[in-house]
């Protein structure tokens, strides 16, 4: 009897050896599995970011490019309303001016021309400065020149006379 239990003991040491690196190999695949996918997720995700960045600076130099043209167009608009002030668009050149005109507007540029508002040098260029008792701020009092915007892209700023308080 003694050899029987002699020998069933190396038996069940190797049995538990057996179950503790099964164990062990369950956990490195477990873990491997873990990891690839860790990796797989980032992976995904960084794709994802750098898709919405090229997409973002897509829109960006599309945007950029659109207003270069659309500034290149401002001194014919320019023309365009002075000749509107002294009566000369008349005829087929009033509906070319208007066709122009139409198509500016519906590209997105804006014009922008107030007087009697605070001077802002984002969107102002100052050309003749004076002062005044009536004011409390610096106020646009003249437009000069028009400003334009092409989507909240002050393509060309508005070329003013300011008033600046007395002090």
């Amino acid at each position: 009897m003694t050899n029987e239990s002699e020998n069933s003991a190396p038996e069940s040491s190797d049995k538990e050896l057996s179950d503790a690196v099964n164990e062990a190999l369950a956990e490195v695949e477990v873990d491997e599995v873990a990891v690839l996918t860790s990796d797989l997720q980032r992976v995904q995700a960084e794709y994802a970011n750098y898709r919405k960045r090229v997409d973002r600076d897509r829109i960006t130099a599309n945007e950029i490019t659109t207003a270069i043209v659309l500034s290149e167009f401002l001194p014919v608009i320019d023309d365009i309303s002075r000749a509107g002030e002294h009566g000369e668009l008349t005829g087929g050149f009033k509906a070319v001016a208007d066709q122009l005109l139409a198509i500016t507007t519906k590209l997105g540029i804006t014009q922008f021309a107030e007087v009697n508002v605070a001077f802002d040098p984002n969107i102002h260029e100052a050309l003749i400065h004076a002062t005044s008792p009536d004011v409390t701020e610096t106020l646009v009092t003249q437009v000069l020149q028009p400003g334009y915007k092409f989507k909240e892209r002050v393509i060309r700023p508005a070329r003013v006379a300011v008033t600046d308080p007395e002090n």
